[in-house]
């Protein structure tokens, strides 16, 4: 039997576990002819089929996630009309619902698989083309003469005997980072959330952890996403699990998702002796509003989730972030930009906004009337509106979390944003109005066109930030030349006798030049290594400029 597998992503620095995971199971097989086509939702839908096509496989398997469903569908019905007897089978978070409409309405799908899917699938594979044998496999949904079959809820409950997907030749090892889980299931019970459907938590060994994590080191890879839903359910296992990222330092780095409410002493004081640039942290957040959180039935308490995330924001070793959805249940766009400037005060390091999805199979999405939440019925399922916020708010929020990822999560503009927004209180509101009303902020932006728009604003709305604004762009190596550089004084500038150093140290080879900011000639000092390309200075003081009056 030849199988192809379509690895369909967003982009070609990601890819999915779920080929190597499935495939690790049976790779054994020699009955099964494992073939794969690579590609993104940005390659032309014709080619990719063409190349299916040449194959001619006898079964056809991917992955449906939110945003390369659609191109996937496009894939598989052009495929499924060349190749008629082809069998289709998709798995995915999106079918953890009824799958009795999908299957009848994409006729070109023969079978879904809901859950994990490790053991069915491997199941599956020794009886794909009988269909009278499917019914005993958990998970498998499928029609059978008009007649809807419906496997309930695969899940694997001894996931440590699963074999590694590392151990598959499909695993990637030269992409950006990697993904592992050390658990599966989540304790948490948030209706939002695939893992909030009761989820049994099944953990590995932490020496099975070890062993993998050598072998990832071993391949020169630097980053390890770690998939866990929360890392920190159990206490005494986090700790364990932090004392192991601890023996890969510096090789490897860590992603994970941590909960703040669920940060006992021990494992404060572990967090704060990890050496810097260890871990990267996403603290779930969601909403800093007590009654949005017991909507969502998440636990942990709000109080707790901020305490923690002070303290997460608060070690210098660590780069915390913190998620808001938009489009929960009694959340306001009032709210939302609220609780940005809350979370702006904290320094957290980065604010990520996204607009709620409703998957399929979750208790919202059950009860979305009852919550009073329309949203899509097409992929990726985006809340319209709910009774707190419309779609005019909803887009509002979107263009928010542009500016967001444009200006606060850059590291050139995020400490003048960040005071900006903490200090003036209608700030976040005024420059997205100004970035939309100019039809800037749906548009990509290069690093300096930001910076001009930024200082632009400042220079007319925000005077007392101009310098500060300046600063920021000098700093971000941008040129001398153009306009937010207007008042910088460069040329043979004699360095000034009393200078206070702020970083750096200063040598006669440096390029210098000035910023004042005030008018008794008193500025910003910057120097340049002329010997290296760095555009950036390396050196900065304030002082006097001479000639000026003291």
């Amino acid at each position: 039997m030849k199988l192809l597998w379509i690895d369909l992503n967003c982009s070609y620095a990601h890819s999915s576990l779920a080929l190597p995971a499935l495939h690790a199971q049976v790779m054994d097989r020699k009955e099964v002819d494992w073939q794969v086509v690579r590609t993104t939702i940005n390659e032309n839908v014709g080619a990719i089929v063409e190349t299916i096509y040449r194959h001619r496989p006898d079964v056809i398997a991917a992955t449906a996630w939110l945003f390369t469903h659609e191109h996937l569908l496009h894939i598989i019905g052009r495929v499924k009309s060349l190749l008629p007897d082809v069998t289709v089978i998709l798995g995915g978070p999106e079918f953890l619902g009824d799958n009795r409409a999908y299957l009848s309405c994409h006729r070109e799908v023969d079978v879904l698989l809901r859950g994990e899917g490790e053991e069915s699938f491997a199941r599956w594979l020794e009886v794909w083309n009988q269909p009278e044998y499917w019914a005993d496999i958990p998970g498998l949904c499928y029609l059978s003469e008009e007649t809807y079959r419906d496997g309930g809820l695969a899940r694997v409950m001894d996931f440590e005997k699963l074999v590694s997907p590392e151990e598959s030749r499909f695993f990637i090892l030269e992409k950006p980072f990697v993904q592992i889980e050390t658990t599966r299931g989540c304790f948490n019970s948030c209706t939002f959330c695939v893992s909030g459907l009761g989820d049994p938590i099944r953990t590995l060994p932490i020496e099975t952890t070890r062993q993998r994590l050598q072998r990832i080191a071993q391949a020169g890879i630097r980053d390890v996403r770690i998939l866990d839903r929360t890392f920190n359910y159990n206490p005494r296992r986090a700790l364990s699990l932090l004392g192991l990222f601890r023996e890969f330092h510096p090789h490897l780095r860590f992603h994970l998702e941590i909960h703040p409410a669920l940060l006992p002493q021990s494992v404060r004081d572990e967090l704060a002796l990890l050496p810097e640039g260890l871990l990267h942290l996403e603290a779930g957040i969601q909403s800093l509003r007590e009654e949005v959180l017991n909507k969502c039935q998440r636990v942990g308490g709000l109080q707790n989730a901020l305490n923690g995330l002070r303290f997460l924001c608060s070690l210098p070793n660590l780069v915390t972030h913190a998620d808001l959805i938009a489009g929960l249940p009694l959340y306001t766009l009032a709210q939302i930009y609220e609780d940005i400037r809350t979370l702006a005060g904290f320094h957290v390091g980065e604010i990520q906004l996204e607009l709620l999805k409703l998957l399929p199979g979750t208790a919202m999405c059950n009860r979305a009337e009852e919550f009073g939440i329309k949203y899509a019925p097409l992929p990726p399922y985006e809340v319209l509106a709910t009774d707190e916020i419309s779609p005019t708010e909803l887009q509002e929020a979107r263009r928010l979390s542009r500016l967001l990822d444009a200006y606060y999560n850059t590291k050139a503009w995020q400490s003048l944003v960040r005071t900006l927004i903490v200090r003036e209180e209608g700030f976040l509101s005024h420059f997205l109005c100004y970035l939309t009303e100019n039809n800037y902020i749906e548009q990509p932006m290069s690093l300096e066109r930001r910076g001009e728009l930024l200082y632009l604003f400042c220079k007319n709305h925000y005077p007392d930030y101009q310098v500060e604004a300046v600063v920021s762009w000098i700093e971000a190596g941008l040129s001398l030349k153009k306009r937010p550089a207007e008042k910088v004084l460069t040329g043979r500038l004699q360095p000034a006798s009393d200078w206070e150093v702020v970083y750096g140290e200063y040598s006669e080879t440096l390029r210098l030049c000035f910023l004042p900011f005030d008018r008794e000639g008193k500025g910003y000092w910057f120097g340049y290594d002329t010997t290296a390309q760095r555009p950036a200075p390396i050196f900065k003081a304030i002082g006097r400029i001479q000639g000026a009056s003291s």
